[in-house]
């Protein structure tokens, strides 16, 4: 009697489950060899260069910045880390100094579900010699559409002061009311926030200056 193959798994010539790999996985060739070895190498390249890039980074409140960046005088690994952290061109630091987090003062993923305010005592914005910015980036470190079409703050914006001198940036998806000249529209999901400082002041340069961090606060809707 013939054998009945109508329940033989699809592609299984011998009925037993079993699948040949393509030859240049199945059996060791120079090819073989070369691709695995370039695979491995890459995955190491990566996971070497993100452990690298993060011992020259220095965290407070959550923000991460890395001093010395854009220096011809550095060398390739702390080249390899400013590039790992800040992506596409980089200043010297005395024209430019960047911040970035992914996550608010106390170590939580930043997320447009939640409100947050960014708190600058009187005296204590970025001190600088040109200007400073404040940018959003969704998670995938691209801008994020809202409906004012604002995609950063700055000491250009028109920022409102407190009644003490002090002031307050409100980053959350919905606009606050009576606060819309502060407000960062963020997403509804995960974002990134960049801080940028151009021509930073001495106490930036000398790293005595604390960014303050994003803090979480409750959520009030009308």
């Amino acid at each position: 009697m013939d054998r009945d193959t109508t329940d033989q798994p699809r592609g299984s010539p011998d009925g037993r489950g079993t699948h040949k790999l393509p030859a240049i996985l199945s059996k060791r060739t120079i090819v073989s060899d070369v691709v695995q070895g370039t695979i491995l190498g890459g995955v190491l390249a990566f996971s070497t260069l993100q452990i690298i890039a993060h011992t020259y980074v220095t965290k407070i409140n959550g923000w991460a910045t890395i001093y010395g960046c854009g220096e011809p005088s550095n060398g390739i690994l702390l080249r390899a880390a400013c590039g790992a952290i800040f992506p596409g061109p980089i200043n010297v630091p005395q024209e430019a100094m960047y911040w970035t987090t992914r996550t608010d003062g106390v170590g939580q993923k930043l997320s447009g579900q939640n409100d947050y305010i960014m708190h600058f005592p009187m005296g204590q914005l970025p001190p600088n010699s040109a200007f400073w910015s404040l940018t959003m980036g969704d998670a995938k470190n691209r801008f994020v559409a809202n409906p004012i079409n604002r995609y950063s703050v700055s000491d250009r914006s028109g920022l409102a002061p407190n009644a003490d001198g002090s002031v307050d940036i409100y980053i959350q998806n919905a606009a606050p009311a009576g606060h819309e000249s502060n407000w960062l529209p963020a997403p509804a999901s995960n974002f990134i926030l960049w801080l940028r400082v151009y021509l930073p002041g001495k106490a930036i340069l000398e790293e005595e200056y604390r960014v303050p961090p994003v803090v979480e606060t409750p959520r009030l809707r009308p």
